[in-house]
This record gives C-alpha cells, structure tokens and sequence, in this order.
C-alpha cells in the first residue's frame, strides 16, 4: 500500500541514451514550480515506499509480522513481505481502529489501491487486534476516537504544540506507535506532502518537554550554532513516548482473550442539557466473533423518561468498543435522545467495567457520557442521587441505583461514609434503594465512598458546604453555521456548581463538583475588534443553554455583507446561588461560531 513508482530522474544525474533523453523531453515539458512539487511527490513516495539508500537505511527494530492472508494479500503488492513475515511499514506501527482506518483510505485515494468494504473491515479488525494499542496505551488519547471538543492539557511544551498540534490534536500522534525509523519517516511524510509542516519543524524551539507534563525546560539557542528546531524535540519526544515496542503492549498480547461481553450491564449516563440517566444495556453475542448485539433501556433520574435503543457493536483487541445503536422511531430534532448515535467505549481488562461516550449530530456535537458496570449476579451499584448531599441537610432521600440489591436492608446494611447518617429505608428493590439521610453540619466537604452490603460504588457521593462558583461547560466551545446544504453544528451549555473544598481556595486540586445548577443564559459580546457586533448575528441561545447557529451565507444587514459567523461569550447566572456580596453567582465560556466544516475526515465504517 506504498506510493506507486515515480521514475527516479529527479535523484540520479543524467544518463546517455533513451533513458536521458526522456528525461530531457520530460523535464522541457515542467516549470520550474511543476518540477518542485513532483520533488516533494517524490520525497513522500521515496519516505513510503522501500528504498534502501543513504537515506533511507534499513530497519533495525524487530517487526511484527503479518500473518493475515487477506491483508497479506491486498497489502503486499506495495509493502514487500521479508523472511520473518513483517510488511514493509505495516510490521513496524501500530494504532487505533480509527488509525488503520485512516491509513487504508490514504492508500485508496493517493495510490489507487482496489479494495472492498468487506475487505477493508476485515483488514482493519486483523491490524488492531495484532497490531493495535494497549488498553494502558489507548486510555489516554480514548476523546478523539469519542469526538470530545477538550483543551489538550496533555501538550508538554510549546514546541511539541508548534510541530504536532498546530494543525491538529496532539492526540494523533499519540494514538500510533512506531519504529525510531517510522517516526523520522512521518516527519518526512508531512513534509513532502504539506507545505506548512516543513516551516513549523524548521521553526527554533522554545523549550523541551519536562519531566511531567506542564513543566517544560526553556531552551536557549547558542549564537552561530544550528537551532535546535521544533521538529527535532517533537522527533525526539515521539521516539521516547510512543516507540513500536513497550511493556504495556507485550503484556497485553499474552493476556488478550476474546472479549467475553454477553449478559447485563448498568449505564449510569450524563447528558449535556438533558441531565443523568440510568438503565440497563443487554449484550448478546453476534454472527462472528467480536460482534455483539445490544438492548438498551434508560430512565432519567430528573424526571422519569423513558428510552429504549437497539444496536450492535464489535470489539477490537479485547477491549475496544465501536457500535451502533437506534430508537425505534424517527429522530424528532437535531438534539433529541431518539437520534442514532455511534458508540465508542473502553472496557477494563478484567470486563467489569467499561466508559466512553455515545454521540450523534452532523459534527458529533451531542453525546452520552457513559460508565458501565457489569451485572454479574452479586450485588452491584451503578449510580447515585441526587448528585451531592448539602452537609446541615436532614431528610435528604438518597436513591441507591444497582442489580441484585437487597430487598430488605435495614440502615446498618447501608454505608453513605463520614458525616452522613442513615436514618431510614424508604423503600427497596432490586434494582433501587431509596434511604433518608441526615448529613452533619461540620461534615468536611469531599467525595464519599457508597456501600450496600458487600457492594460499593467508590468516591460517588459528593458532600458540599456551599456552592462557591459556578462553570460552564463546556469552557471553550465551537459551532458552525448552515443551511439547507450544509447542516447546522450546534452547541449545549451546562452549569456546574463548585464548592472550594477543604483548602477554601477555588480552583484547586480538593475542590467539590456539585453538580448541574439553575441558571439563567445569555450571549455577551467578545470584544475583538472595534463596533463588534458578533452577538447580534451568530445565532440563539434557548433557556436550557442549548445554542442553535444562524444561516450561512452573506447577510446583507452586516457590514461588508459579512456571514454570521463570530465569536462570543456564553453567560450562566445561577437562579439562586449567591456570591459572598449578595449577587448571583455567574460564569462564561468561549464559544466560537464559524463556517460549516466543507471537508470532514471522519471514519463511520470503524463504527459499522
């Protein structure tokens, strides 16, 4: 799956013959420009295809070899197998289902590989089992595959954010690992075939990642010395970071089973604007192995609604979780619960639990957020409420959400961990537990351990002294604009209540998430250039937070018949809660309204 040949005048000095004047016939044909940008074609097919030359010199890393038929088969006609099974290229990466993905459409497109969708599921189920990630690998980088808009807090130092990250999330990188020869060879890809990749790693670099994240070393570059560039650390990082062979890796590959999935699960599920749900969801084996089907049915703690979904899914390396699932029913609105929706989750090596986001909309905008808890028959508990127990507060009812709970427990039986008193059993089942609890007015503020017999839900119930600020999220945000042509992107906005903590100090490591509080919303200009006017024109904001994009095209009642696009603030102002002066407590979040995306890079068929 390598570039196609391109004939090599371009690299070796003229020769007598046919063969030269060919290449003279050829040349007199090409600008000056023509012949520079088939150079860089040629640098990518020289980096991709295998030559061994001065430089290119050979692997020296031990290969994984590839011993699928099919991917041998489509694979090999480019990536030339050598004794010990390995595929040029393929036997030294690995990486995400997404990754593989990605790659065989690259072959597709740039070197007219023929391949079928069968096919290509099957190659891509063969590469990430055997040449995929670690659970321990994969975990960190799980919000791209999951379509998560996040900061990347992840980024070590700003030269690794200028040579990796300015074009796209750090994550991508990170989702692969590689041979010290492939890495250099990526670089060299992207340099061939993007122009703006050579001048971000010719850039000076600024500073080296540190020990830990956050903690990045200054560099001072030496006068009359050559600059240590941007490229170089990000090359070097990467070789350290994500090399082709880790602990975590060969572990795996001797502890990987078939992922034996069927039977209950628990979901507990936060939805942005909708709020928590609780529920089951059914595994069944499907027609080969690694395939599941699912039943799905959710009930929403606010107010007692009811969804069910059915779907299927496929799991590759033993642990990771593409799938699909749909209502019965026609999805009412762009937001509404009965769309369709992908599924990404991250099962735990020992399968007892599982995490990730189920999601949906033209931009994958909207999602469950969703932690899964395997009912095997003992008692389990999957999920709390409400959400966190005001320390003063008496009679509070606790609703113990699980499987297998006992029906007739008595306080003794139930463990809500310090400051918190069990008063009464309201009532009991199965499936849930309601208590009356009283919480002590000197209870310190923090997450508390949940215990019903043997069963115990770790750090879910958190106790507050009072609500010290309020968050939006998410804090930083993007929509875009549409049309009967373009879909719209929109945007849901949350308030979170924070109590300080322990230390009384906002914004540090102990303080306590409240949880979800009223509040109020409204759109506040972004002040970034004179008689900005951005909030007038980008779209709505509904009462619930919920943010709907205007048109695209030009508006003639803007200046210069500009779009709609902009940037504003998005304003939560608590209903009730107060600041130490008497005045409601508020909080904002960047929200960036733009052009609809003309061009995704999105992998569906990974999802089925």
């Amino acid at each position: 799956m390598a570039f196609p040949k391109i004939d090599s005048m371009i690299f070796v000095p003229a020769q007598r013959g046919a063969d030269a004047e060919r290449r003279k016939s050829l040349a007199g044909l090409l600008s000056k420009r023509s012949l520079f940008a088939i150079a860089a074609l040629c640098s990518a097919t020289a980096v991709v295809a295998q030559v061994n030359s001065v430089g290119d010199p050979a692997e020296t890393e031990e290969g994984i070899p590839v011993t699928d038929a099919t991917t041998t088969q489509k694979c090999g006609g480019c990536h030339t197998p050598d004794a010990k099974g390995n595929l040029s290229r393929i036997s030294w990466l690995r990486t995400t289902p997404e990754g593989w993905a990605q790659a065989i459409k690259r072959m597709v497109k740039l070197n007219g590989l023929q391949i079928t969708p069968e096919e290509s599921r099957h190659i891509v189920r063969y590469l990430s089992d055997d040449h995929g990630l670690a659970p321990d690998e994969a975990k960190p980088v799980m919000y791209l595959p999951e379509h998560r808009i996040i900061d990347e807090t992840n980024i070590p130092s700003e030269s690794l954010r200028g040579a990796c990250a300015a074009c796209h999330a750090f994550a991508q990188p990170l989702s692969w690992r590689r041979s010290a020869k492939e890495w250099k060879l990526l670089q060299e890809f992207h340099v061939a075939l993007y122009s703006q990749a050579d001048a971000q790693y010719r850039r000076p670099a600024v500073d080296e990642p540190g020990a830990v994240f956050g903690t990045p070393t200054p560099i001072v570059q030496k006068p009359g010395a050559l600059p240590i560039t941007q490229g170089s650390i990000a090359l070097d990082y990467m070789r350290k970071t994500a090399p082709l062979h880790t602990p975590e890796w060969t572990q795996w590959t001797a502890r990987m089973q078939a992922p034996r999935l069927a039977g209950k699960w628990l979901v507990n599920a936060l939805i942005a604007g909708k709020g928590r749900y609780v529920g089951t969801v059914v595994i069944a084996p499907g027609g080969e192995a690694a395939e599941f089907k699912t039943q799905i049915a959710l009930r929403s703690i606010e107010d007692g609604s009811t969804l069910t979904r059915s779907g299927s899914g496929i799991v590759y390396a033993g642990y990771s979780w593409r799938g699909r699932s749909a209502a019965a029913a026609a999805p009412s609105s762009p937001e509404s619960l009965d769309n369709p929706t992908r599924e990404t989750m991250w099962f735990s090596p020992d399968r007892k639990t599982a995490q990730g986001r189920w999601f949906w909309g033209s931009y994958q905008e909207f999602g469950y957020d969703v932690k899964l808890t395997r009912a095997d028959g003992g008692p389990t508990i999957a999920a709390i409420a409400p959400y966190a127990v005001k320390a003063g507060s008496k009679g509070v009812q606790v609703h113990i959400y699980g499987d297998s709970l006992p029906t007739s427990p008595t306080v003794k039986d139930i463990d809500l961990g310090s400051g918190l008193a069990v008063t009464k059993v309201v009532s009991a089942t199965p499936g849930e537990i309601v208590v009356s609890v009283d919480a002590a007015a000197n209870a310190i503020a923090g997450l508390r351990d949940v215990s019903v017999g043997s069963a115990v839900l770790s750090a879910s119930l958190p106790v507050y002294r009072k609500i010290s600020y309020i968050k939006v999220t998410p804090e930083t945000a993007i929509t875009r604009l549409g049309s009967e042509k373009h879909p719209k992107g929109y945007g849901q906005f949350d308030a979170w209540g924070f109590d300080n903590g322990p230390d009384g100090k906002p914004y540090t490591a102990d303080d306590v998430n409240v949880g979800i509080v009223p509040a109020t919303w409204s759109v506040q200009e972004f002040q970034s250039t004179w008689f900005d006017d951005d909030a007038k024109f980008v779209g709505k904001l509904s009462p619930t937070g919920f943010f709907a994009p205007n048109s695209d095209g030009p508006n003639p009642e803007r200046s210069n018949l500009r779009n709609n696009y902009g940037d504003v603030w998005v304003v939560a102002t608590a209903k009730t809660e107060k600041d130490s002066f008497g005045k409601p407590l508020t909080a904002k979040a960047y929200l960036v309204v733009t052009v609809p995306a003309y061009k995704q890079w999105d992998q569906p068929e990974v999802s089925q």
